[in-house]
């Protein structure tokens, strides 16, 4: 009898887990699923949640140093702690197939917008070590969410990797070409211009959570100032000067702070929002579907009161079955829901 090759969505990942690991740490920002071909004999197994945390056990804004990992079993463990001053881990977070993790932060001193600094994006092997980082002052300033598109086979392989900096605006592209022991890395500014300001409730507003569509070779961006979707087209080619952002849709009435982004496999925007800006307390920490021309479908509350809503991720397991991951930064859990798009 030969083995099952029909992807499966079992074992059901566990419907929820505390994100706080023993420091205390709290804020969860960014989530991702780790690929499906993520190599053997790693600690990051295909897919496993990673989630970052913004906040220290006082609640510090941009002070958190954790990353931790939840397997298929609902284990939750500390992947990474962050050297002390390169805290405030944020949702620019993701996964290589060589299982090597791409990572930002935005530290703060106290907690306020005043002592906001650019922070890094650093490179993590599979087992949560700090390999160093890539990108300069130009291309990394206040890395705030992350897409990556990915052509590797989980031992070598190339990838773009997208990183919106909230401090000025600025989109970077990072174009790498990887094995499981060596990173190669150009960066160039693919776009800019985006709304951006330091903020006393939110600490910083701007261009926030991303997704690329390889169909049409378009980034989308969300922007946490202005309630929009932004499209930047030829996303992934050469490019000589950076490149115009596209308006998609504007939405002020369903969209509050948006921060987290993902295009499900039937082309909808899931977008989470954070209630940075726009607040509505009758709409409190709203998971949005949109059409992909930006026509609302859909939402739901992920928690009864404001700011709650923040990182959002969907692994794709074929056969129109998806899996998403959500945090609550109310509550510092990770929920997982496993469903069939129709």
């Amino acid at each position: 009898m030969t083995a099952q090759t029909t992807p499966t969505i079992l074992p059901f990942a566990p419907p929820s887990a505390s994100t706080s690991p023993s420091n205390g740490d709290v804020n969860p920002y960014g989530v991702v699923f780790a690929p499906k071909n993520v190599p053997a004999g790693n600690t990051i197994h295909p897919g496993d949640i990673l989630v970052s945390n913004f906040n220290n056990n006082q609640n510090l804004q941009g002070t958190g140093t954790t990353i931790v990992r939840m397997d298929s079993t609902g284990a939750v463990t500390t992947f990474f702690t962050a050297p002390a001053g390169q805290g405030g881990m944020t949702a620019a977070l993701g996964v290589l197939t060589n299982g090597w993790v791409i990572a930002g932060n935005l530290p703060t001193a106290d907690g306020t917008p005043a002592t906001v600094q650019p922070g890094r994006l650093s490179v993590l092997d599979p087992f949560g070590d700090y390999l160093g980082g890539i990108g300069s002052s130009g291309t990394v300033d206040g890395p705030w969410g992350m897409a990556i598109r990915d052509t590797g086979n989980g031992t070598s392989g190339t990838a773009n990797v997208f990183v919106s900096n909230v401090l000025s605006g600025v989109i970077s592209r990072f174009d790498l070409t990887y094995t499981t022991s060596n990173l190669g890395a150009t960066v160039l500014v693919l776009a800019n211009g985006f709304n951006h300001r330091l903020d006393p409730a939110a600490l910083v507003l701007g261009p926030s959570g991303m997704a690329y569509n390889a169909p049409n070779d378009t980034l989308y961006v969300a922007s946490s100032v202005d309630n929009a979707v932004y499209a930047i087209p030829t996303a992934t080619a050469a490019h000589s000067a950076p490149v115009s952002p596209v308006l998609v849709f504007q939405d002020f009435l369903h969209l509050h702070g948006r921060l987290g982004l993902q295009i499900l496999p039937n082309g909808h925007f899931l977008i989470a929002n954070s209630d940075g800006s726009n607040a509505d307390p009758n709409q409190p920490s709203e998971l949005v579907e949109f059409s992909s021309t930006g026509q609302f479908i859909a939402q739901m509350p992920l928690d009864p009161n404001n700011g709650g809503a923040f990182g959002v991720a969907a692994n794709n397991l074929g056969w129109g079955t998806v899996r998403v991951a959500t945090v609550d930064d109310n509550t510092n859990r990770l929920n997982v829901t496993t469903t069939v798009i129709p």
